[in-house]
């Protein structure tokens, strides 16, 4: 029977899917995203549950959509503290199931979910950010169960803890899982290795067009757009946190792990800096937003010897199906009790053809803001509030004309409705429903009552 496989997890926060080289992005450099995309498989249209931080990551680790497991929004409250909040209480994760079956789980960057202070859901090795992000300088971190300020550039002390679990388990010799949630890009963007900042001072900035001021913007659009100093440091954290990601996995090289180790690089969410006239991601514009920069993210898996190296997969595929996909892949039984709305795409990490995922529907919720997507079309609906939207994606990949008052339109607007409101009644749970949320509010506003 062949050794169970360890994952190295790499988990980016804002990262646009323009945002990296092997995603076409001449600008940027990330060479080390690029040499996992070589060695491995990329998705084109890898998707968020919602397009912000929380929520999305509660979706990667339970398989459950928003309006299932209760996150909706960024998390403000209950970090850290008497008063702090287990989001993801009563809750499955794959990681509960991975450590169950023998791995030795470890976290080393951002949580975000509550209770930042103590382990949860199978890790035992815990080194987690007190809040979700902030400064990238001293940054309030925990280690076994004390606030600390860990001195230095962040990027780097979650990486240099990374590198020490690494050896641990090498030694260890149990298969292990081990979580690295960079903070890098999200804001602020400034304080930045200084000569990677200047690296970019003549940037043409061409990939992140700085459009006329979007009517939904908010208050970060307008510190932002057309100001140069926040490009570079938005480039500078993305090239700052490829390095470290190079030293993961020349590491992983050296301890001899990489051909027993599956790689996954992704971000939470997706980012527009200057696209469509907003910086930031579905919250950079009140009402929030669906457009592809803030739900589509870069997903990169890479195992050498049982994952085809260079392949890019453009099928649809969406964060709620990454939880079956690994468990699948690792040879874990999927729970078949928690009404999970993802499949396994593992087939595809193996080079087999999945042709039933050509009619993949994708599902998109933040708050009472509700989106389907097919290969063809996206279709936006607000309840209560509106505007709605609707984009011809093959003829207008930019969303640039929304058709949802076209009188011709309005069989395809039906069809893609109905599809929407079928799928959300299967799966939203009544009691966690983000139709429940008004929609304006920055932050989780409060915890979903439990059933």
């Amino acid at each position: 029977m062949p050794d169970p496989t360890n994952v190295l997890f790499i988990l980016s926060d804002d990262q646009g899917v323009w945002a990296a080289g092997c995603y076409g992005n001449p600008e940027i450099r990330t060479p080390n995203i690029d040499r996992l995309a070589a060695g491995g498989v990329r998705f084109e249209n890898f998707f968020c549950a919602t397009p912000v931080c929380s929520p999305a990551r509660a979706t990667l680790l339970t398989g459950r959509l928003p309006s299932q497991h209760g996150v909706h929004d960024w998390i403000r409250a209950g970090n850290v503290g008497p008063d702090a909040i287990r989001y993801l209480e009563g809750e499955l994760t794959y990681t509960d199931i991975l450590a169950r079956a023998g791995w030795s789980c470890g976290l080393s960057g951002k949580w975000h979910l509550g209770d930042s202070q103590i382990p949860q859901h199978g890790f035992t090795d815990w080194f987690a950010h007190q809040f979700g992000g902030g400064d990238y300088h001293n940054a309030p971190m925990v280690r076994n169960g004390q606030l600390i300020q860990a001195p230095g550039y962040v990027t780097d002390v979650i990486t240099d803890e990374a590198l020490a679990l690494l050896e641990r388990y090498a030694d260890a010799g149990a298969p292990f899982y081990l979580s690295v949630h960079y903070t890098a890009p999200h804001s602020p963007w400034t304080g930045h290795p200084q000569e990677i900042v200047d690296s970019y001072a003549d940037c043409p900035f061409n990939s992140c067009p700085q459009e006329e001021r979007h009517p939904w913007a908010i208050s970060l659009t307008d510190e932002c757009l057309g100001n140069r100093a926040m490009l570079q440091g938005y480039f500078a954290a993305v090239t700052a946190m490829d390095m470290g990601i190079g030293r993961l996995l020349d590491r992983l090289e050296g301890l001899g792990l990489r051909e027993r180790t599956l790689v996954v690089f992704m971000s939470d969410n997706g980012f527009s800096a200057g696209h469509h006239g907003f910086w930031g991601k579905g919250n950079g514009t009140v009402p929030r937003n669906m457009y592809e920069n803030s739900i589509r993210v870069p997903a990169i898996l890479s195992h050498p010897g049982v994952i085809p190296a260079g392949r890019v997969e453009r099928g649809l595929v969406s964060a709620y199906d990454f939880m079956p996909t690994l468990l699948d892949y690792l040879g874990l039984p999927v729970p078949g009790d928690g009404n999970l709305p993802g499949r396994s795409f593992a087939p595809l990490l193996r080079g087999e053809e999945m042709p039933e995922r050509e009619s993949v529907v994708i599902y998109d919720e933040y708050g009472p803001v509700r989106m389907v997507r097919t290969r063809e079309w996206k279709y936006v609906y607000r309840h209560a509030y509106g505007p709605h939207e609707l984009y011809d994606l093959v003829n207008d990949p930019d969303e640039r004309v929304n058709r949802a008052e076209d009188p011709a339109m309005a069989a395809r607007i039906r069809e893609l409705k109905g599809l929407m409101e079928e799928w959300f009644t299967r799966y939203a749970n009544p009691c966690r429903d983000g139709l429940r949320e008004d929609g304006a509010a920055m932050g989780q506003t409060r915890f979903l009552p439990r059933a």
